[in-house]
Parts: structure tokens; sequence; C-alpha cells
């Protein structure tokens, strides 16, 4: 009997082993299904992102950027009235001569005024300045 008793135990043993081994086999078939589908997921990645920097690279720089910078006009309604004073001439003119153009008084404080923000325009590269005193576009 004793015999028996040791044979049925082994046999326990043997059985509860075969069970923690079968558990260990599928915990490790569950992680090789997790590592083996990582490779994929990580090339899947790695597409897209190639994917993406090929299509920045072939986007077109946005046009502002070929195009040189253009100096800021200040906001004031007076330096547009200037500037297409100064646009519809074929000729530089003189701050006295943008005065008129205006319709402004011939008076000091108005020339004056007039030369000053002709000369914060060429300052800035809207205007350019030929001669001393005399005002045009760049192109002219």
């Amino acid at each position: 009997m004793s015999r028996n008793m040791q044979v049925k135990a082994v046999l326990e043993y043997i059985e509860i082993r075969e069970r923690e081994l079968a558990e260990q086999a599928g915990q490790i078939r569950v992680r090789l299904e997790e590592l083996t589908a990582q490779p994929a997921e990580l090339e899947a990645e790695s597409e897209n992102s190639h994917v993406t920097h090929k299509t920045l690279l072939a986007l077109p720089t946005p046009a502002s950027a070929d195009e040189p910078d253009r100096p800021d006009v200040p906001d004031h309604p007076d330096y547009q009235q200037i500037l297409t004073v100064l646009a519809d001439t074929s000729q530089p003119m003189r701050a006295r001569e943008v005065c008129q153009a205006l319709d402004l008084p011939i008076i000091a404080k108005n020339t004056e005024g007039i030369r000053a923000k002709l000369n914060r325009l060429v300052a800035r590269g809207i205007l350019a300045e030929p001669e001393p005193g005399l005002f045009a576009p760049p192109s002219t």
C-alpha cells in the first residue's frame, strides 16, 4: 500500500507540474504573439513617417518665402496718401510738390511734416531719395 501511495503522490506531482508547464507555455505563446506583432507595428509607423517626410519635402514653398520682405508701411492714412501721389507720378517729387498734390496749404508746418514722413519712408526702404530732398518709389 505504501508503494501505491508513493506512485499516487508522484502521479499527482506530475499532473500539477504538467499544468504549470502548460500554463507557462501559454504565457510564453501570448508573449511571443505580442513580440511578433511589435516589428510589424514599428515598420508601419516607420513607413508612415517616411511618407510624411517625403510629402513635406514635395510641398512647394510658400510664395511669401520667395518674395523679398516688404517693409512695413506705417498705418497712418497720410502715408498711404503720400505713396499714392508718388505712384501716380512718373518722376521724383519734393515735399512741397507732395503737399500741393495732397491739396495741403503750402506752409512750413505742412511741408516739414510731409518731409518728415517722406524721410521715414526712405529710412524704411519704401521710398528712395535719388537726390537730397527728392523722393520717389524705389523703382524710379
